[in-house]
């Protein structure tokens, strides 16, 4: 048996898969030793594509230890000082007013507070590595545990954070190759975004660009520099580029030298931050050309804005300190909007962050601040969700569809940027059979294919790299390739500059695996551009990779705000990235820099409109994307600016709210002013009530009607339902939300409207009743607190009163002994495919619980289980350290199921298994047992749920659902398993 090689683990995006048909498992001969691919084992991870996530830093522990910390003060920073000093005049600037950084009584309250930090520095015996005073008050320095703790105490001192390294991803792997471009002349105009600066905090601007080529005045109000460094003179700030700086204090502290191929200076050496700042505000390019192909006309969103540059990532990394200080510099520079293209991986996990408090600031100053969302497309792994952020997940606006057509009139629909040449039905191979498995042939890793085995053929490859395994295959020989990974990635595309097919579903892994395992050497396939659009529910829509709720740092805060383009996205870039002055990049980091650019265009057109207004006005008048109108998926929608300039009216909160929920332990949000109710664990006993303040921004008094749309069983009451609002009026609104008859801990969503003759100005609502189970994530995937084991339960209660509970008692386990011939080990899983058999199940109407499992005493198997219905995947078990897969399914969906188990991982071709199933009838009453329980709840607090047996039992497992009341309200409860 060949040596298993590096795995990939099993987190991949949720995916809907549609099977491609049924067919017997394949028969191996006893005597033939099994091929270990490999394609799908721990360690082994979904490549990275996206740009715009950052590494996740780790929680800091209980004990602080010694660093480099970022300390906040207590007293405001000049962007929020409102006074109290004597003989220092407030700084704040008023409503409707700019703030003045350089005024004399800014630079005098400035000095304030740096007399203040160094009596916190002395008497601490320690040096400031960074100091900040506009947006953040406070410092970064080396500190030992024992200072850090001493700190924390300090009545001066509001926050002590060990600082945090945060990484950007570029989307591109792109080779070298000659580009392009000229810039087409414009004439500025507010309706573009003139006189509007956007500090872009990235990784620099590669300032030579066409999207860049533009001389003009620095605009009223702008106080920033040109800072020279290596390789960037003073004469590439043009005017277009406004201003330019970089930050690396915090990082040389870290890291103690720049990153191979980094240079000291605002140049981009790595292509995200050119991408950005070209998407929010580059000039039109009439002709963005790729290694000699011209992809047309292209444009930044407010090509009249002006962009000032804030370095503060290094080869793609940087520190909380270094973008604190961009923050700072940034807000004392002048600029209008900040686009923010960084986040944390699996979302934030503090919610009262150093960054976040500087960007409180920067908003309270009349900064409006866009930021991405994050790349992990999962529920709750939300980035950047402070209130006064505008958080913007990734929409798909273009499909870029191409075709693989396999020799047995299969079709499969993936994507492509690349040239496909018509060349008929063309030998196609996996890679493995072109090299040697053990040194990562089916990976195509460098190095690893035989020239002489690819020559003339597609070459198929399950990749770890994507732009190595291309140029492998273009450098034997090969004539096209496929690109795909077993578990599954983000669609999107790259310019690889050869024929170039990706398939990114798992489920298209699997088709194209077994169709080449099952035609080992007379595979055949063509490559086309374009397809059926069967790959996308429509366009615009969600991008798969894009983050969405509910936020899981706040409870009453909808996180995303908004989705913008963001897959495939063409804008300029730097050429030490790969060669290339233009390039096609994706993520979230992408989409932000499109409501940065709208937010310019709104500043201009209405300078006198803050953050919030700018916010609102985006949201309230966004629109739906294809295949969902749910704001968990996509925020408030995408955004339209010809719409939202006159948006009718518009809901901000006030400074007092915000800098209240910014100073809370456990910060809640519902109760601020924003065009959105989110309701993510309330007591579904009693109704919520929470007010929305409308100020008419038009020119005209209109009449408002309120009407609800969607929300299915819960009673909502506006009041007033209808109102007159004048210009410039304000008119506050009363909204009564209770749960009705809505389920128990699962979302309903809709939104309400407001409706005049003139304006429609929707606020989307997210609603869940918090019942047995607080859940931060969304009503999909796996429900640990919903299923005990070992006849008992535990409780977290969303409600306080009496409970009563009663039990179905046991179903037996329905255990059958099956058996799976294969050849191959490490392979991919398509229904019907190779070492996979299907189970067909039939769950009756009225099933509280569906339990499906497998079972193996065998550590050398290791099985997978996939549940499917109406040929789309319900759910998949697929751990890859043991053989005892397990679906738990809660009130399952009345009809067929089909329940298919793949063999993983073996060391024998003939793979026996145990399949269980258990369908646990709600209104069953098997008298096997009896219930322990609280007879009355708190809410947060801690219940224990006891089955106790009644009689003999089997010697099985048995499970047996549990319901509880509270009152004459029934709370559908728990599934619990007697082991």
């Amino acid at each position: 048996m060949a040596t298993s090689l590096r795995a990939l683990s099993a987190l991949t995006l949720s995916l809907i898969l549609t099977a491609v048909g049924l067919g017997g498992p394949a028969q191996a001969r006893a005597d033939t030793p099994l091929l270990d691919l490999g394609l799908l084992r721990e360690g082994r991870t979904p490549s990275a594509l996206t740009g715009g996530a950052a590494l996740r830093p780790n929680a800091a522990s209980a004990a602080l230890t010694d660093g480099q910390y970022v300390v906040r003060l207590r007293e405001a920073p000049v962007t929020s000082y409102d006074g109290g000093v004597a003989g220092l005049a407030a700084t704040k600037p008023a409503a409707g007013q700019e703030l003045q950084p350089h005024s004399a009584a800014a630079e005098k309250y400035r000095a304030h507070l740096n007399e203040a930090q160094r009596d916190v520095l002395d008497d601490l015996g320690v040096k400031a590595r960074q100091t900040y005073t506009t947006a953040f008050n406070g410092f970064t320095a080396k500190l030992t545990g024992a200072q850090a703790t001493e700190l924390a105490k300090d009545p001066r001192v509001a926050a002590v954070s060990k600082a945090q390294i945060v990484k950007v991803d570029a989307a591109t792997l792109g080779g070298p190759g000659k580009t392009a471009g000229t810039a087409a002349k414009t004439q500025p105009v507010p309706g573009k975004g003139s006189g509007v600066v956007i500090g872009v905090i990235d990784t620099g601007i590669w300032p030579e660009s066409a999207s860049f080529a533009s001389t003009m005045p620095a605009p009223k109000g702008w106080h920033g520099t040109c800072q020279v460094g290596d390789g960037f003179p003073a004469s590439a700030c043009n005017g277009k580029i406004v201003g330019a700086r970089y930050f690396a204090d915090g990082w040389l502290e870290m890291a103690g030298e720049l990153p191979k191929g980094e240079i000291l200076s605002a140049r981009d050496m790595e292509g995200h931050g050119t991408h950005t700042a070209s998407t929010a505000a580059g000039l039109p390019v009439a002709h963005a050309m790729v290694l000699g192909r011209d992809l047309g006309k292209i444009s930044g969103v407010a090509p009249d804005a002006q962009i000032a540059v804030y370095k503060a990532l290094w080869g793609g990394s940087g520190t909380d300190a270094d973008i604190i200080a961009a923050i700072d510099a940034a807000v004392a520079d002048g600029v209008d909007v900040i686009n923010y293209s960084i986040g944390n991986e699996m979302g934030d996990y503090q919610p009262n962050s150093p960054i976040g408090n500087a960007f409180l600031n920067a908003y309270l100053a009349g900064v409006f601040v866009a930021a991405s969302a994050g790349n992990d497309g999962m529920s709750g792994m939300v980035s950047n969700t402070q209130p006064w952020v505008t958080t913007v997940g990734a929409a798909v606006a273009r499909a870029n569809e191409a075709t693989v057509r396999l020799g047995d009139g299969t079709k499969i629909v993936g994507a492509s940027m690349d040239v496909l040449p018509a060349r008929g039905q063309t030998p196609i191979v996996f890679a493995d059979r072109a090299g040697s498995v053990a040194n990562g042939a089916q990976f195509c890793r460098d190095g690893s294919l035989d020239a002489a085995k690819i020559k003339g053929k597609i070459v198929a490859c399950d990749f770890n790299n994507s732009a190595q395994a291309v140029e492998e295959v273009k450098s034997k020989g090969g004539v096209g390739v496929v690109l795909f990974q077993t578990a599954g990635n983000a669609r999107l595309n790259i310019i690889y500059d050869f024929p170039t097919v990706y398939l990114w579903s798992a489920e298209q892994a699997g088709q194209i695996f077994n169709y080449l395992w099952a035609h080992r050497d007379d595979g055949t396939a063509t490559l086309t551009t374009g397809a059926d659009k069967s790959s996308l529910v429509g366009l615009p829509s969600v991008a798969g990779l894009s983050s969405y709720g509910p936020d899981q740092m706040h409870t009453g805060v909808q996180k995303p705000d908004l989705v913008a383009d963001g897959v495939d996205v063409i804008a300029a870039v730097s050429p030490m990235a790969g060669g290339r002055l233009f390039d096609a990049y994706s993520g979230t980091s992408m989409a932000a820099p499109h409501v940065a650019g709208m937010a310019a265009i709104l500043r201009a057109q209405h300078p006198g409109w803050s953050p919030g207004a700018i916010a609102s006005a985006l949201r309230t008048t966004a629109v739906d994307t294809k295949g969902t109108n749910s704001p968990l998926r996509q925020g408030s929608g995408l955004p339209l600016i010809s719409r939202a300039t006159d948006p009718g009216l518009v809901v901000e909160p006030t400074t007092a709210s915000l800098t209240a929920f910014a100073s809370a332990a456990t910060p809640d949000g519902k109760e601020l002013n924003l065009p959105s109710i989110a309701l993510r664990e309330y007591d579904g006993l009693h109704p919520v009530v929470v007010k929305r303040s409308f100020t008419n921004v038009g020119k005209h008094t209109e009449t408002y009607k309120a009407n609800v749309e969607g929300l299915t069983g819960m009673d909502v009451t506006i009041t007033p339902k209808t109102f007159t609002v004048h210009p410039g009026a304000t008119m506050t609104v009363t909204i009564k939300l209770a749960r009705g008859k809505a389920t128990w801990d699962r979302y309903a969503t809709g939104s309400l409207l407001l409706s005049s003759a003139q304006h429609r100005v929707r606020l989307t609502v997210t609603a869940r009743p918090w019942g047995l189970t607080p859940r931060p994530y969304d009503d999909t995937g796996l429900e640990f607190a919903r299923v005990g084991g070992l006849g008992q339960a535990f409780l977290e209660p969303g409600f306080t009163g009496p409970l009563a509970a009663r039990t179905t008692g046991y179903t037996p386990v329905k255990w059958a002994d099956k058996q799976i011939s294969t050849n191959v080990t490490g392979g991919s899983f398509t229904p019907g495919g190779i070492g996979t058999q299907g189970t067909q199940i039939v769950v009756p109407r009225g099933t509280a619980g569906l339990i499906v499992q497998t079972a193996s005493d065998d550590p050398n198997k290791n099985f997978d289980l996939y549940l499917y219905k109406d040929d789309k995947l319900v759910e998949r078990s697929w751990a890859f350290w043991h053989s005892n897969e397990r679906i738990a399914r809660f009130f399952p969906e009345p009809g067929v199921y089909m329940a298919y188990v793949h063999v993983q991982s073996t060391d024998a071709a003939d793979v026996p298994y145990r399949l269980g199933v258990t369908a646990v009838a709600a209104d069953a009453n098997h008298r096997n047992a009896t219930i322990t329980a609280p007879p009355e709840v708190t809410r947060g607090g801690a219940g224990q749920v006891i089955l106790n047996p009644v009689g003999p039992q089997p010697d099985q497992e048995q499970w047996a659902y549990v319901e509880f009341r509270t009152g004459r309200t029934v709370v559908p409860g728990v599934l619990i398993s007697s082991r």
